[in-house]
């Protein structure tokens, strides 16, 4: 008699299959975790210095993560409204940029702690999904990205007004914003890293779970046809608003960390030029793939900082021409190419196997018998 039963079974190889499928992930935050200790000891700095945040090639390069971590999180944010719900948005930045200055303004004029910062930061990025919102009914596609444009400039262009210039510092930015001495970004560079990089992936996760989720699947079936979508029953304004909502709230966490982690929050993190770099990362990443994002993020900033950093100015040529050759040579994006030829990558390792094992000619003996 068999000593587990049948759905104790079928839960283990539930759980099985879960790891299983996760085991990228789970292998991606292993290296992360454990980054700015093999930069460490690469570059011969103890531990101990590093667990104290002494200066070091660790701490820069943990700086350098943490930037990765913020856009990824800003361009996931983009990819569930553009890639999954099907809406183009010209005003992402709006989102990033009412989070950096809310919690900028909250710490520097107002004294606040995190917590209700952060409490603040949540509010304010549901009233921008509803300000967004409110056109949803009534227009669509070109015309939807038209108007979230302009409601962004209009912000854009109040905060560098000279009446709020004692709040938000006008064109120059934001300056001496003072975070909580446990997230201070200087002394506690560590902990800032590890806080950016588990908020990332707690993002993922929630991401992974709602486009799996009932809702998710409705706001796939409205990017692909949102006419046919209604005719099914689906108010698709709801789920639109939602996934609006869900976008908006993470971006504007996303700016928070930024506010907290730079000194100097400028204005340009709420202009068109800033929604274009999302969009340019879910492109680089695959558009609609969510992982995509996070890779294109990382492609975004590293490529910036290797080619600033060796060739200066000019670097900026080279940038465009590699996007263009990106945009070309993998239309689908990173991950979305790789998904794409994952299928033949897998006929043509089955092939082989049936090359040097001869299990074709097996089958077709047992299918003659």
């Amino acid at each position: 008699m068999s000593e587990f039963t049948a759905p104790e079974v079928a839960k283990e190889n539930i759980y099985w299959a879960t790891i299983k499928n996760s085991r990228g992930l789970l292998i991606t935050i292993l290296l992360l975790a454990i980054l700015p200790f093999i930069i460490a000891l690469v570059d011969g700095q103890p531990f101990s210095e590093l667990l104290s945040n002494d200066p070091g090639q660790s701490k820069f390069y943990q700086a350098l993560m943490i930037e990765i971590f913020i856009l990824a999180v800003y361009a996931i944010s983009y990819d569930l409204i553009f890639g999954i719900t099907g809406m183009i948005s010209f005003g992402h930045a709006m989102f990033f940029g009412v989070g950096a200055y809310v919690t900028g303004i909250m710490f520097k004029s107002f004294g606040w702690s995190l917590l209700p910062t952060i409490g603040l930061v949540i509010l304010a990025g549901i009233v921008n999904a509803l300000i967004f919102g409110i056109v949803l009914p009534r227009v669509k596609g070109i015309t939807w990205a038209l108007v979230t444009l302009g409601i962004a400039e209009v912000f854009f262009i109040v905060i560098q007004s000279r009446e709020l210039v004692d709040f938000a510092g006008a064109e120059i930015g934001l300056q001496g914003v003072t975070p909580p001495e446990y997230l201070n970004p200087v002394t506690e560079r560590l902990r800032f890293y590890y806080l950016a990089m588990i908020f990332m992936i707690l993002v993922y996760i929630f991401y992974k779970r709602f486009v799996n989720s009932p809702t998710g699947r409705v706001c796939i079936a409205n990017r692909e046809n949102e006419n046919r979508a209604i005719m099914l029953g689906y108010n698709t304004f709801w789920y639109k608003l939602t996934a609006l909502i869900i976008s908006s709230v993470t971006a504007g966490l996303a700016g928070a960390l930024h506010a907290i982690f730079h000194p100097i929050i400028r204005p340009d993190i709420a202009g068109l030029s800033f929604t274009i770099a999302a969009l340019l990362m879910v492109l680089i990443g695959g558009v609609g793939t969510l992982s995509g994002a996070l890779i294109g993020a990382a492609t975004f900033r590293l490529l910036s900082f290797g080619l600033d950093r060796y060739l200066g100015g000019s670097s900026q040529i080279i940038i465009g021409i590699v996007y263009v050759g990106i945009v070309l040579y993998l239309p689908f994006g990173i991950v979305g190419t790789w998904n794409q030829r994952s299928v033949r990558r897998k006929e043509g390792r089955e092939q082989l196997l049936r090359m040097f094992t001869g299990s074709k000619e097996k089958k077709q003996d047992e299918n003659e018998e």
